[in-house]
């Protein structure tokens, strides 16, 4: 994929990345074929909890984490400090990805599975779709849109800085919108100790660890060292962890699949929806305040993107690997590269809509931007 057709380098994203829809689609067989054909490894597998009730898988949890920590090690806070510099892109972000996402998810959540879709699921089944489409959208991401940045020509000391303030707010607000969302928009109960403690255990504990780690091997082999040999060490771990993670899910989740795949298909509606609703909507407001487009495209592309990862934790801890909920953030997983990919490119296309003359920026942008040339 190329940039902008200006003699740049292509850039480009892993091989397993790039398929990473391919790899999601053959884990997904591959996991109902398990658990059609060996029901006995596929019961024992689920039985397999830290505590009785506590709906936390162990061999689920284990990868959750593989996948979690690396990501966790590339938030650097002291980035926070330059958060002043240029704060309206910040604002932008936070506005959407709190006070916008979540909740219009829920409404086309509601939207869709209640009504649209009515004559295909029935009122439980889309209460489960809900909720996992809640959650799913309570998450920011945080690793993944370092690539969707680097593959939009975002800044990437600002992307961070992005990143950073979001996981600190998702460390206050992911809890409290998902209660109050889930319960508001479906029948479900949500156990707020079960919420909290799938916080403490797939946010706080990770960042905390990741952020030690960061700190104490940047302090001992330096910046440069972590970040370009450590960390890209560590994809295969994380993708891998992912896919066999999916695994497990679909496996858990065979029958379910089998009787109703057209679901999965409904599923994503909803969620390609809310991904250009939310882009579009950041990307919009960050050009109507004169936002430079290296802020502008990964602000627009974190008000998209989420962190699957915790969705699909969260889901499981609450509802189970089972459910309804669960299957709805691993959908979130199948359709998260070429929607997003396709996002990436919009931003490359329009980038001269930011192209504003530096005296109309400095004086508060009163004036239309410079077409492209």
């Amino acid at each position: 994929m190329s940039t902008q057709g200006s003699g740049k380098t292509a850039k480009r994203i892993s091989f397993f990345e790039r398929y990473l829809t391919l790899w999601v689609g053959l884990c997904m067989g591959a996991g109902v074929l398990i658990g059609r054909a060996a029901p006995g490894l596929t019961g024992w597998l689920r039985g397999m909890e830290f505590a009785e009730g506590s709906q936390v898988n162990l061999p689920i949890a284990v990868l959750l984490w593989l996948m979690i920590m690396p990501m966790m090690m590339r938030v650097d806070f002291t980035s926070i400090r330059s958060v002043g510099r240029k704060p309206r892109g910040l604002l932008i972000t936070i506005f959407v990805n709190w006070m916008v996402k979540p909740f219009s998810m829920a409404l086309f959540g509601i939207l869709f599975f209640r009504y649209v879709f009515a004559g295909w699921i029935d009122a439980a089944t889309a209460d489960q779709y809900i909720a996992g489409v809640i959650i799913l959208a309570a998450a920011p991401c945080t690793a993944m849109v370092f690539v969707w940045s680097y593959l939009a020509d975002g800044d990437p000391a600002y992307t961070l800085v992005q990143v950073s303030v979001n996981d600190l707010i998702m460390l206050v607000l992911f809890a409290p919108i998902v209660k109050l969302l889930v319960t508001g928009a479906s029948s479900l109960t949500v156990p707020f100790r079960v919420l909290l403690y799938a916080v403490l255990v797939f946010i706080v504990i990770p960042l905390a660890v990741g952020t030690t780690l960061r700190t104490l091997l940047i302090r001992r082999r330096g910046k440069e060292w972590f970040e370009r040999e450590l960390l890209p060490r560590f994809a295969p771990i994380t993708i891998t962890a992912l896919l066999l993670t999916l695994i497990f899910i679909f496996a858990f989740q065979a029958d379910n699949i089998v009787n109703k795949f057209f679901h999965v298909a409904l599923i994503a509606v909803p969620i390609i929806v809310q991904v250009y609703f939310n882009s579009s909507l950041a990307y919009g407001l960050m050009r109507l305040f004169k936002v430079e487009y290296a802020v502008a495209a990964p602000g627009a592309l974190i008000g998209a993107s989420n962190f699957f990862e915790l969705a699909v934790a969260t889901a499981i801890a609450l509802y189970g690997p089972e459910s309804g909920a669960a299957l709805a953030t691993v959908v979130g997983v199948l359709v998260e590269v070429p929607v997003m990919l396709s996002v990436c490119r919009i931003c490359n296309r329009t980038r001269h809509w930011f192209a504003y003359p530096p005296a109309e920026v400095a004086a508060g942008g009163r004036a239309r931007p410079m077409e492209s040339p």
